[in-house]
């Protein structure tokens, strides 16, 4: 049945000048401005910044990650907020930016490790106000790389394992699980060819990430990867630095030998993340079953798990599967504990690949500059501009359902609703849309960034 109802045309015209696109941007800017991260990147940058410069250097860029958490994927993309500055302020042109990065990446070692000790002095302080430091169990920092494709020939770019063309850079999280905060604790670009095995880059990755975290808390660190992070020497080095872990393993030879020694009564049934059985699913130890004196020793304390499952229909056998299970082996050394439990410990660090998925949203999937120092600086810039998404989330948005929200919902429903400044009583007001449904979850993000001023 048709409706007799019509939608009214609209006549579009220009006008409007105090109308606001990313009016929801607004909770960034007052998040930002809580936990220091405005300070202190001025204060790290200033030595980048003249003395005769409109624009200060930490504000551009603070001004950059702002439109990278809105969403924008290039320098250019800055247009979006340098046209809202009732809200934002005055924003540097496209000109100065590009100059900027010209510099810093010219800099490059100086200009990222004042980058990180920005990061790191707002981190401190954002964790003050987070329950991070006030829990006692493990902070769970999962370490992986993934792939970005380049389209043009950039420095750096080349072949990937899987037959494309671009960069594989090496990312550290913080896990996103009950009560994790979800951030990107440190990027290491590589060029596409690197090695998924190469210990040295996941030590400088971790180091990087242990740097971003308060000192009192690094002794609570439990580090997760894939068999990438698998090798002797990373191993060792956790080992040195005291820390737990939980690593996968590849076919090494002993493991195939134990796996065969196994008796079959050695499997135990596996859970699932809930804590209930998971069908199908059996772990087991190889400790004690791996043959002693064959090969470089592992470091004491090591535990050596399996997991094996059916396989889903079409997946493709590995050399570790046998029978026609599906094998999994990794190393930790967690002390006690059923296995089941460190099996699931274990399994959860794929929750890095959301955060993959969600640095892909906010500026990664795109390495927008040609020179690969410079992409390094833009690698930086996403980090802050995931990280300012993450404080806001759980700070400002902890009692709502918008704090669990991937980047790509959290803008199209909070960040970039319209809003109208109306200048009153010798004051600026932001107001929203009365009618949208998520105006008084904005409202109550920015009351509860005061109660923190407070």
């Amino acid at each position: 049945m048709k409706s007799n109802r019509r939608t009214r045309r609209l006549q579009v015209v220009a006008g409007g000048e105090s109308l606001l696109s990313s009016a929801g941007g607004s909770l960034l800017m007052a998040t930002a401005h809580r936990v220091g991260l405005d300070g202190a990147l001025r204060e790290q940058l200033r030595p980048w910044t003249s003395s005769r410069a409109t624009h200060d250097s930490g504000k551009v860029v603070l001004d950059l990650a702002l439109a990278v958490a809105l969403g924008g994927d290039c320098l250019s993309d800055l247009a979006v907020v340098r046209s809202q500055s009732d809200l934002f302020g005055q924003v540097a042109s496209d000109p100065t930016v590009s100059r900027l990065i010209a510099v810093l990446a010219a800099d490059r070692e100086q200009s990222l490790a004042a980058l990180r000790a920005a990061r790191a002095a707002a981190r401190q302080r954002a964790w003050g106000l987070l329950p991070v430091a006030a829990e006692s169990g493990p902070v769970v920092i999962d370490i992986d790389a993934t792939l970005v494709e380049a389209h043009s020939e950039k420095e750096g770019a080349a072949p990937t394992f899987k037959r494309g063309f671009g960069f594989s850079p090496i990312l550290a999280f913080l896990d996103h699980g009950e009560g994790g905060t979800g951030e990107c604790l440190a990027g290491l670009l590589r060029p596409g060819k690197a090695n998924a095995n190469n210990a040295a880059d996941h030590i400088t990755v971790l180091t990087a990430a242990l740097e971003q975290m308060p000192a009192e808390l690094r002794g609570r660190v439990l580090v997760r990867g894939d068999s990438g992070a698998g090798t002797h020497a990373f191993v060792e080095h956790l080992h040195a630095l005291n820390v737990q872990y939980s690593v996968g393993l590849g076919g090494w030879p002993t493991i195939l030998e134990a796996l065969e020694d196994l008796p079959r009564q050695a499997w135990k049934a596996a859970l699932d993340p809930d804590g209930l059985p998971r069908e199908g699913a059996q772990v087991a130890e190889l400790t004690r079953h791996i043959p002693a004196g064959t090969g470089k020793a592992w470091p004491t304390g090591m535990r050596v798990i399996a997991r094996r499952e059916r396989p889903h229909p079409g997946a493709q056998l590995r050399i570790t599967d046998a029978d026609g299970w599906r094998i999994t082996v990794f190393a930790t050394n967690v002390a006690g504990g059923r296995l089941a439990d460190l099996e699931v410990q274990h399994r959860l660090r794929a929750r890095a690949e959301d955060r993959i998925r969600c640095l892909k949203d906010t500026g990664l999937r795109n390495l927008p500059l040609h020179d690969f120092a410079a992409n390094q600086i833009w690698l930086e810039i996403v980090g802050i501009a995931a990280d300012l998404l993450a404080w806001t989330q759980h700070l400002a948005l902890a009692d709502s359902p918008a704090r669990t929200w991937e980047p790509k919902r959290l803008r199209f429903r909070l960040l970039n609703v319209a809003g109208r400044i109306v200048r009153s009583g010798r004051r600026n007001w932001l107001r929203l849309p009365r009618a949208w449904p998520w105006t008084p979850t904005i409202l109550a993000g920015h009351d509860r960034l005061r109660a923190l001023n407070a």
